[in-house]
């Protein structure tokens, strides 16, 4: 009987999933996922995980292994022999030693919107002194 009011699921080592997860709470995966996962609440990924696509989450702890992109709204940790190909986007990133990672990241704690267009380079004063010189 749950009495916390917050959901905790485990598929173990022994499931397979062939299409996209939606949930809410936490939920622990130890098994293989062919697919997407999206939720506003934590996933835990087991050492026998096996993702092959696109993780949105709001907390991710990852010590298996994800093929594709990665992106939370708070923290993601990559546990020691974790493997990871796709590129990350987080406010939090936490990498222990051993891991595997090949792919791109952003990390922004302001939580500035990741469209946002890039600010202006900051205009050179060189030309300036170059007309004052004269």
């Amino acid at each position: 009987m749950n009495t916390t009011g917050s959901s905790k699921n485990v598929l173990d080592s022994d499931v397979e999933i062939k299409g996209n997860i939606k949930f809410s709470g936490e939920l622990t995966l130890d098994g293989k996922l062919e697919g997407e996962i999206h939720t506003d609440g934590t996933l835990q990924l087991g050492d026998n995980a096996i993702i092959n696509g696109n993780i949105n989450a709001q907390s991710v702890v990852v010590r298996g292994k994800v093929h594709g992109n990665i992106s939370v709204r708070e923290k993601i940790e990559i546990k020691s022999k974790a493997e990871l190909f796709g590129d990350i986007r987080a406010s939090k990133l936490v990498i222990e030693e051993g891991v595997t990672y090949v792919g791109k990241t952003e990390v922004n704690p302001n939580k500035v919107s990741p469209t946002a267009p890039p600010r202006p380079p900051e205009t050179s004063k060189t030309p300036e002194l170059a007309k004052a010189g004269r």
